[in-house]
């Protein structure tokens, strides 16, 4: 047996206790150091004589409560899945067999709930993202979500909010002044709304919608602009019928009508044969 003959605050930890103990016909030794919990819940004081069987149950329920508190910690900046807390504590070398204890611990106390973190999650998206629901789902799944609980959280992103979404997004880029025409710049809005996790559905319905419509000067200023390019690149090596199949051919691969095209040809090289 060993008897408690001091318990001084820590310095740079004022709620971890050091606990200095005495044997028998032996002088003051540094014990073990507790948290202030730990403290209260066994009742340490100075005088109580404490086995070394309890020394040692001491000492594992100090560890197991740092253990929490570093979880706590964890959670103190934002919500946690489940696979994101069993990371961070693998990570941080926690004992292996206070891990699935804590993560029981925090469970039972509501403070991780992928259900909860999901719906959160979604939310948050939502109101300040303009990703769709297939890259949400996989930000989820990426953190641990299982995908069924995911598949729920996102009953929220109803179709009418994913409707919005999209148009919005879609007039933006629309609006944007680009050298391109008209239906590769369509083309390149979908792409984009694709990678973002839109159906193609729902993209297709927006589309059908748009107010917006061609604006015809930027169309003309878009194919001058390629043709211009395409012709300085190939009259090098072609000219006459042979120069305006490829100058065609290039315009029409970036989305250009075959009426246009054909005006376009008309001005620019006709006139300067």
């Amino acid at each position: 047996m060993a008897k408690i003959t001091r318990i001084t605050t820590q310095k740079r930890a004022n709620q971890r206790y050091n606990i200095f103990l005495s044997d028998e016909n032996q002088g003051e030794r540094y014990g073990f150091s507790v948290d202030e919990s730990v403290l209260i819940n066994f009742q340490l004081r100075k005088g109580m004589e404490i086995s070394d069987a309890m020394a040692a149950t001491i000492k594992k329920n100090d560890s197991m409560y740092q253990s929490y508190t570093l979880a706590i910690n964890y959670l103190s900046l934002r919500m946690r899945t489940k696979k994101e807390m069993l990371d961070y504590l693998t990570e941080k070398e926690v004992d292996p067999s206070h891990i699935s204890s804590v993560m029981e611990r925090l469970v039972n106390e509501d403070l991780l709930d992928d259900r909860q973190f999901a719906e959160m999650f979604v939310r948050s998206r939502i109101n300040t993202s303009s990703k769709g629901p297939a890259m949400i789902k996989q930000e989820l799944m990426n953190k641990g979500v299982e995908a069924y609980i995911a598949d729920n959280a996102l009953k929220q992103f109803s179709l009418a909010l994913q409707y919005d979404k999209v148009q919005g997004l879609a007039e933006k880029k629309l609006q944007q002044k680009k050298k391109q025409s008209f239906q590769k710049q369509l083309q390149n809005v979908q792409a984009l709304l694709q990678q973002k996790g839109y159906t193609k559905d729902v993209i297709q319905a927006v589309f059908n919608d748009l107010p917006c419509a061609r604006d015809d000067n930027a169309e003309w200023e878009a194919i001058i602009h390629h043709g211009e390019k395409l012709r300085k690149k190939h009259t090098v090596k072609r000219s006459g019928f042979e120069l305006k199949q490829k100058i065609k051919e290039g315009l029409y691969r970036k989305g250009f009508s075959l009426d246009l095209i054909q005006q376009y040809i008309e001005t620019y090289l006709e006139k300067k044969e």
